[in-house]
């Protein structure tokens, strides 16, 4: 009997949601869901439900670095991406350990950065140094970078509240070093549909989506850069990669279910067969 062929891999560098619904959780159900084979650098632990964070331990830096050093010396990545780093001392390891494993923009591995700065319930993920170190290193490392509306304001001072601001928005995130931006537009409220907006710095993509009447839309974002992510380590350019992450979070949303006191997931269990 012959061997399977491996699939291809992605990364994650994020931290565990306890709910399940964010975090690592969300982007390991969405790698397997995608065909990709999920690994994983933990950042941090939290102690989160629907209610909100209620605690978190960072992990050490040099063992978030040696997770990522560890996984693309021996098992290979496709594809790599960043959710909660925690710190700027985690964000200083990982940026070193991507550089060694040939993780980003320039590098054979592309990399996106989800710059998760702040949770949906509000709670500031990490200080001032944080946001400053995740600014000046990450994004220009990143391949994609891929900013909710709330991320926008941290990275740039700008408060989006029309279409037209995300695409001013994009122009002024592309200058930071990203080679694409990808602003979700989910929190426009105000807006009928749902349309994100990729830009390469000359050309704008719109991904436009039906924006659901559910209030169950934790790990949207998450779901969404972790499929953007497995379509890269599949082989898709980055438009592909972006078209597909539409596709599937808009579907996950469009399934998104109830649990807990208030918000609850996206769901990935849209791509699962029925059973007979």
């Amino acid at each position: 009997m012959s061997e399977n062929p491996s699939p291809p891999s992605a990364l994650t560098i994020a931290g565990s949601d306890s709910g399940g619904a964010a975090g690592l959780q969300a982007d390991l159900r969405t790698f397997l869901t995608c065909g990709v084979h999920g690994l994983v650098a933990v950042t941090a632990v939290t102690v989160q439900n629907t209610l909100g964070v209620h605690d978190r331990t960072d992990i050490p830096a040099h063992i978030v670095a040696g997770q990522i050093e560890a996984v693309a010396a021996d098992m290979g990545v496709n594809a790599a991406k960043t959710g909660m780093l925690a710190s700027a001392e985690i964000i200083h390891a990982v940026a070193a350990a991507c550089d060694k494993a040939e993780i980003g923009r320039d590098s054979k591995v592309p990399f996106v950065v989800d710059p998760v700065a702040a949770s949906m319930h509000g709670h500031p993920l990490f200080d001032e140094a944080g946001l400053v170190a995740l600014r000046d290193e990450l994004l220009p490392r990143a391949t994609v970078l891929t900013p909710n509306l709330d991320e926008v304001r941290l990275l740039t001072g700008m408060t989006v509240t029309t279409r037209e601001q995300m695409h001013q928005a994009a122009v002024v995130l592309h200058r930071l070093g990203p080679k694409y931006v990808l602003v979700k537009s989910g929190h426009l409220v105000a807006d009928p549909e749902c349309v994100d907006v990729l830009f390469d710095g000359s050309t704008f993509v719109e991904l436009p989506g039906e924006r659901y009447a559910t209030q169950h839309t934790h790990g949207a974002g998450d779901t969404m850069a972790s499929a953007l992510t497995a379509g890269l380590a599949k082989g898709m350019s980055v438009v592909e990669a972006a078209r597909y992450g539409k596709w599937f979070v808009s579907h996950a949303v469009e399934n998104a279910y109830p649990m807990g006191a208030k918000v609850g997931p996206v769901s990935a269990f849209w791509r699962l067969a029925p059973e007979h």
